[in-house]
């Protein structure tokens, strides 16, 4: 039983496994929570530096290969288009000497980590276990960015799982990347698993954000693409899933902030939420122990009602929206015990009926974004930078 609950820890970001190496958060300030709306940034506005600090203490990974990292809080875009936001991250800047026409950038979006401000990944040495996605990148020779999006580290509600949000982000942290590194050039990938798969994919769908900089293709591992089918009338949940579902109810608050917790979550989901949410190691066992407590009812919405709003909010962000203009790679592990691989697969299947560029690569023994995923990403990735022609599994490639 401990063994089952430990692996469905492991399928996300926040696992006890994946935190193990966590050191305490830096220390940020952070501005008012009730400072005045601003206005969307445009042009140049998008991805400007609003502080920039280089970061003392970086995890082993980035030191060993004389990286160096700032912490940045930049402008970037909410959601809905029409107001300011101002987000957290960390640019890394591999050794040497640019390239011609100056370092292409990474931009990675990372995995659930949490929807409160101590799980911005830009607080820990190890990005909260991102830190294994940017380190091969750097050692390429990459300028790697990496959001911590919006409301995680800033002040702010996190918009969890708001594909536009979450895509405005990806895009101006690239912006910042170049604010912070004159030699970077225009032209960048992206690279997210999970919650971060869903961003980057939805990156790749919004070109027109994303003007003057040159997308060479987004790679999605295990992405979070359509959810709805948790909640269909009569499903039976993994425990993983069962975990996810008060990240799920917060996603949906954004969007409905009338929704009350009582209509989604009960038992141990409530009484241990502190630890079974925790996106730092230090409640580590307490996770392992409030899961035994788990029963299938404490992650089931009370009424028809509750369960169609649901349905009806993990519809509304889920992708594929619209044809992207530039290729991408969707790794799916069919041992994935929170998103069942023949969700990812139907979304694959809807956006090659779009005309998109598709390289689905299935691992029958994987597991939820491990690091066989992040091996496929790197290659891809730096197959797109180089130039070459990318694989469409849509066409029998």
């Amino acid at each position: 039983m401990r063994k089952t609950i430990v692996a469905a820890f492991s399928v996300l970001t926040f696992s006890v496994l994946t935190l193990t190496a966590c050191a305490q958060p830096q220390a940020v300030t952070l501005p008012p929570a009730h400072a005045p709306v601003p206005a969307a940034p445009v042009g140049d506005e998008r991805g400007s530096i609003v502080s920039a600090l280089e970061m003392g203490h970086t995890d082993l990974a980035v030191r060993v290969l004389g990286a160096t990292a700032t912490r940045v809080v930049y402008r970037s875009t909410s959601g809905t288009g029409d107001t300011g936001t101002e987000v957290s991250g960390v640019v890394f800047v591999p050794k040497g000497a640019p390239p011609p026409g100056g370092w292409p950038i990474v931009s990675v979006g990372h995995g659930t980590t949490g929807v409160t401000d101590e799980c911005a990944p830009s607080l820990y040495p190890n990005l909260l276990g991102t830190i294994g996605t940017v380190a091969p990148f750097l050692e390429r020779g990459m300028v790697v960015a990496v959001t911590d999006y919006e409301g995680l580290g800033t002040p702010g509600e996190h918009p969890y799982l708001d594909p536009d949000a979450a895509a405005h982000n990806i895009i101006d942290a690239v912006r910042a990347a170049r604010n912070v590194v004159p030699d970077a050039g225009t032209r960048w990938g992206a690279v997210g698993n999970s919650q971060g798969g869903q961003a980057v994919w939805a990156a790749a769908e919004r070109t027109d954000y994303g003007d003057g900089l040159d997308l060479v293709g987004s790679a999605a591992l295990s992405p979070a693409l359509d959810l709805a089918p948790m909640f269909d009338f009569g499903a039976s949940n993994t425990l993983a899933q069962m975990l996810l579902v008060p990240f799920l109810v917060d996603g949906l608050r954004s969007q409905r902030p009338e929704v009350s917790d009582s209509d989604y979550i009960s038992g141990a989901l409530v009484t241990d939420r502190r630890a079974l949410t925790a996106c730092t190691d230090l409640l580590g066992f307490q996770k392992a122990e409030a899961a035994t407590r788990l029963m299938p009812g404490d992650a089931k919405p009370t009424t028809e009602a509750a369960r169609i709003t649901m349905v009806d909010w993990l519809r509304s962000v889920a992708l594929p929206r619209t044809p992207t203009a530039v290729p991408l790679l969707v790794v799916v592990g069919e041992q994935d015990q929170l998103f069942d691989p023949k969700w990812t697969q139907d979304a694959v299947r809807q956006a090659c009926s779009m005309g998109d560029v598709v390289e689905l690569r299935r691992s029958p023994d994987q597991g939820h974004s491990d690091q066989g995923a992040t091996n496929d990403a790197v290659e891809w990735l730096s197959g797109r930078l180089a130039r070459q022609p990318a694989r469409d599994t849509c066409q029998g490639g």
